[in-house]
């Protein structure tokens, strides 16, 4: 008997757990968030990708991608013209009446909501795998691990500083300690004042924000410059992070999007919150 064995199929399990087989590795992929383009080159697999969503900024490489709509309006004809081997869809960003349209024409879909900083190492392995990768993709987890352990050295001991911070403006919102940001606050020491709420992503009025007053306000905006929402809070100058200075802008891509960059993200979040410790009074 002669003949060549096939090879085995490529399975990983995604955030849903799950199971999503490829018969070889991909070649065509359809990137359906921000956050999964940039997981994707971080893994040396951007050249895959034949079509991403608008938003898609990271690395510069990605803007010559074709967009094949938004995240919240995902244009289904041009996903299946582009013939993908792979559909990776957003489980929180995507409309899963879209998503489950894809699944039903028989495009393989994973699904990726990675909710912790594991969670970001995980998928670059399983991402490195899917398109025939594993090296780079368990290199890039080695990486973001080593940098994920050595911030959790650095800021254990950091003294609490109470922590408000804000994702949008109208209406305010802001994260749990469950939320990838919150456990970015507790890392470096934070205190989130709005930690225990049972939603992921709270809404919260300013009356509530100032009755908290945090010792610190952070808030990403709605662009990588845009500072206005931080600023605003300096109208309320009774409130201690106002009378301290202690109000501070993160670039939005640094840490909403759950790739590699949020330990850059997490850094310039650390490093605030101890500019707010220096800045106590002596009597503290």
């Amino acid at each position: 008997m002669s003949g060549v064995m096939a090879a085995d199929p490529i399975c990983v399990e995604d955030d849903r757990n799950e199971r999503v087989c490829l018969s070889q590795p991909a070649e065509r992929v359809i990137s359906l968030s921000p956050h999964i383009t940039e997981q994707l080159f971080a893994v040396g697999a951007g050249e895959t990708i034949v079509g991403t969503v608008g938003f898609s900024d990271y690395p510069p490489e990605a803007e010559s991608i074709t967009r094949i709509g938004s995240h919240d309006r995902i244009d289904v004809e041009q996903v299946v013209a582009k013939s993908p081997d792979l559909v990776i869809a957003w489980g929180s960003g995507n409309p899963s009446a879209q998503v489950e349209r894809l699944e039903a024409l028989g495009l393989p879909v994973y699904v990726s909501e990675p909710r912790g900083f594991a969670d970001v190492a995980d998928e670059l392995e399983r991402l490195g795998q899917l398109t025939g990768r594993s090296d780079a993709g368990r290199e890039a987890a080695r990486a973001f691990r080593g940098e994920w352990e050595a911030l959790q050295t650095r800021y254990a001991e950091r003294s609490p500083v109470s922590t408000y911070y804000q994702i949008w403006d109208q209406p305010l919102m802001t994260v749990n300690d469950e939320h990838l940001i919150g456990q970015a606050i507790r890392l470096c020491g934070g205190d989130n004042v709005f930690g225990d709420s049972s939603r992921l992503t709270p809404r919260v009025d300013r009356e509530a924000v100032l009755g908290a007053d945090p010792e610190a306000i952070l808030a990403s905006g709605r662009g990588e410059e845009r500072e206005d929402w931080v600023e605003e809070w300096r109208r309320w100058s009774g409130s201690t992070a106002v009378q301290r200075d202690n109000l501070y802008f993160i670039p939005p891509s640094l840490l909403q999007r759950h790739t590699p960059r949020i330990l850059e993200g997490t850094r310039h979040l650390c490093e605030a919150l101890d500019e707010a410790r220096d800045g106590r009074p002596e009597q503290e």
